[in-house]
């Protein structure tokens, strides 16, 4: 209870004094989801990213960034991702490898679980797209992150149409 007043009178104050209070912290009094449990598998590998990558910034972003991979980690479980894991951490413990950053280390991971799967994947599920029910907008939304990842983009894309 100590803790939402003592929240409640810092938000107060930062909205007296113009927003400077709560600053960079806005994210910290946010809900943001955690990622679904990844446990190697290509298709999946780009929404665990995505959603690490938001945790991170909202949540973790004052972190060290051996803390923001080991609470990535955690969420790699399974599969041959517990694999991966285990050789990773014992590179790191044994300083075979460093990462400046926790964005280095999504890539290597993307790297390692999507690799030219995700990409053809991708591809594949492009040139199988149809708007059906759904709304135009609907539609290219999905045909959007589709494209991303497959290899096309900045290609120009022209849907055929079945007549």
């Amino acid at each position: 209870m100590q803790v939402q007043i003592q929240a409640l009178l810092t938000a107060q104050e930062g909205a007296r004094t113009g927003g400077e209070a709560m600053g960079s912290n806005m994210g910290s009094h946010m809900e943001v989801a955690k990622p679904a449990i990844f446990n190697g598998e290509a298709g999946k590998v780009g929404g665990f990213i995505t959603a690490c990558r938001l945790f991170l910034r909202m949540k973790l972003r004052e972190a060290m960034v051996e803390e923001q991979m080991q609470w990535v980690l955690s969420y790699v479980q399974g599969g041959s991702a517990d694999v991966w894991k285990e050789n990773v951490m014992e590179e790191l413990e044994l300083g075979e490898v460093e990462y400046e950053s926790a964005e280095k280390f999504l890539t290597s991971l993307k790297k390692e679980f999507g690799g030219g799967e995700e990409k053809s994947m991708k591809a594949v599920e492009l040139r199988k797209m149809e708007q059906g029910g759904r709304t135009m907008e609907e539609f290219m939304q999905e045909f959007k992150q589709a494209a991303r990842g497959s290899g096309y983009e900045g290609s120009v894309m022209i849907q055929s149409s079945k007549c």
